[in-house]
């Protein structure tokens, strides 16, 4: 495989799809054409398909494993929502702080390495970070 031929995207297993959707369309803001089923596909910059939700219980039996529900914060990944500029960043971050979100690690935070961002967790417990790479 050519890396640079491939598209890449990214899933989330979800335990309860109607409050994960209503996080990512309603919270987020990502726009998708969800039918209440088992899975959900949202637009982003990327394109579709370039992230989505799948059941986490439909997952399990497509792969023939046992169902195993995750606890508190994943600490195994991160999704990463890059935003234009810095301020971008704290824009989002009061929007998203009026909405009583959980910020794991508090505030917006601008690195020595040029980035500004902040983590929020979804509703279980999956860490997002939103940032960016330029001031202006």
């Amino acid at each position: 495989m050519n890396g640079r031929d491939a598209r890449v995207g990214a899933c989330i297993l979800a335990d309860d799809m109607d409050s994960m959707v209503r996080f990512y369309r309603d919270t987020l803001g990502l726009h998708t054409r969800w039918d209440g089923g088992d899975f959900a596909e949202f637009e982003t910059a990327s394109g579709e398909a370039s992230f989505w939700l799948y059941s986490r219980k439909q997952f399990a039996k497509a792969i023939k494993e046992d169902y195993v529900p995750p606890k508190g914060i994943n600490q195994t990944f991160e999704i990463a929502f890059w935003l234009p500029r810095f301020a971008d960043v704290d824009v989002e971050y009061e929007r998203l702080r009026k909405l009583e979100v959980q910020f794991p690690t508090g505030g917006p935070v601008t690195y020595d390495f040029g980035i500004r961002n902040f983590y929020v967790a979804d509703p279980e417990g999956n860490l997002l970070e939103i940032g960016s790479m330029s001031k202006e």
